[in-house]
Order: structure tokens, then sequence, then C-alpha cells
């Protein structure tokens, strides 16, 4: 016998909080970033990176708090991404989960990257060039853009991040905000694939189109909408629709939206 029922779309109260929430995170860290990054091109001169002597008198010149400040912001997104990421996965109909479980995988992969890399850069870096520690740091320090650690966090921001939109994108097949979404979600993978590429041909005007441009304002969209979709569900909910558009929550096989790719 066919089973109709289906799992709303809007989760229930807790997955509810935790997307709305983790959603509002990632977005508030996001214009933090921008902020913190903005700041610090305006009070000193661009650093292109030489030696590791050249940049140890750089910092040394024009370090200041919205450095680490950024770098802060960026761990707490990778984070409030993950928590978003299985809020969807717990909010979406059973037959989108395996997207949402490929998405949240490569999302953990994309956390573990740049959280090492910026954990690295908090401690490790901070206090070696504090202590004059610096024999070798150059292979870990976020300022040469082709040390080892660099290499991983662009692996986590460009592959990782990327392929984990992609994946979470067809899961919002509804018009609306859930098209915004969907639309948003694409665009910052194409981005983040461009800026991996761009990374690896030494494109630097690329990296800088899609990553720093492309890839923040699509984020920020797509958080900023997604917030707006898992409050929307906590308001219908009690109302029995689904902030897909899809109609009332429980309804048949045949008006099921499908994933749109």
């Amino acid at each position: 016998m066919h089973d109709n029922r289906r799992q709303p779309a809007y989760g229930n109260p807790i997955t509810q909080q935790l997307g709305f929430w983790a959603a509002v995170v990632a977005a508030l860290t996001f214009v933090s970033y921008t902020v913190c990054f903005v700041a610090i091109v305006a009070a000193s001169p661009i650093f292109t990176w030489t030696s590791l002597a050249d940049y140890l008198a750089y910092d040394s010149a024009f370090g200041g708090p919205f450095k680490p400040a950024a770098q802060i912001s960026m761990i707490v997104f990778a984070l409030s991404f993950l928590v978003l990421l299985h809020a969807i996965q717990d909010a979406v109909p059973t037959e989108r989960k395996v997207l949402t479980r490929i998405g949240a995988s490569f999302g953990a992969l994309f956390a573990l990257a740049v959280g090492i890399h910026y954990f690295v850069q908090l401690t490790a870096v901070r206090v070696s060039v504090r202590e004059g520690l610096t024999s070798g740091l150059e292979h870990i320090v976020q300022a040469n853009p082709y040390s080892t650690l660099s290499a991983i966090n662009m692996l986590g921001w460009s592959v990782f991040l990327g392929l984990s939109c992609l994946f979470i994108a067809p899961v919002f097949p509804g018009q609306d905000i859930e098209r915004i979404i969907r639309w948003a979600l694409r665009a910052n993978g194409l981005f983040c694939l461009g800026g991996g590429l761009g990374y690896v041909l030494e494109i630097e005007w690329l990296v800088f189109l899609a990553i720093t441009l492309g890839m923040g304002g699509a984020v920020l969209t797509a958080a900023v909408s997604l917030a707006v979709w898992f409050r929307w569900g906590r308001e219908r909910a009690d109302d029995g629709f689904r902030p897909d558009g899809a109609g009332p929550a429980g309804a048949s096989d045949e008006q099921e939206t499908s994933p749109s790719w």
C-alpha cells in the first residue's frame, strides 16, 4: 500500500529555530568579515607576499584587531553553516535527503579545512610572531597565498563549499523565496569552483572576483533567504503549510514537487 505521508518541509520547532538562528549567524558573520576586510584595506596598504621578512615588518607596522576579528568571524561562519546544513536536511522531504547528506558531508569538510586554517593563524602563527619563532613560518602563514595552510583554506572555500552548495540547491524546487535560495546556492557553487580554478592556474583576478566579490554576495543572499525560509516555516506551521509553496503539509505524491536540477 502506498504511503502518502510526508515529512513537513518546515521540520519540527527545534529544526526551525536552529535553522533560523544558524542562517542569521552565518549572515552576520559574513557582514562582520566584510567590515573587518574594509577596515583593514582602509587602514593599511595592501600587502603582496614577497618574503617572510617583509610580512613580519608589515605586520609589526600595521597589525591590529581587525585581522583576528575577521578570522574569528570565518570560524563562526563555518560552524553556523554546518548547523544550517543539518537543519535543512531535517526540514526537507525524505526523497531529497540524499542530496542534503552529500551537501552536509562536503560542508563538514569545508568547516574542517577553514577551521584548522584560521585557528592556526589565531594561535600558532600569532604566538610564533610574538615570540620571534619564525623559522618555517612562511609555510603556514595566511599572508603567503601558496603556503600549505593557505592551499588547504582555499580547498575548503572553493571545492568543498562549492560542491556543498551545488548539492543543497536542488532541494529547494519551489518559487518565491525557494527560487532565490536555489539560485544563490547555485551561483555560490559556481563562484567557489571558479575561484578554485583561478587559484590552481594562478589567475589572481579570477580568484578575487569569484571568491571575494561573487561568493560574498551569493552567500549573504542565501543566508538571509534561508533565515526567511525557516522563519516563514515556523509561522505557517500551525496552518499546515510548507514554506516551499507546495501546499499543505502531508500532500500526496502527486502534489509533491520534485527537486529541480
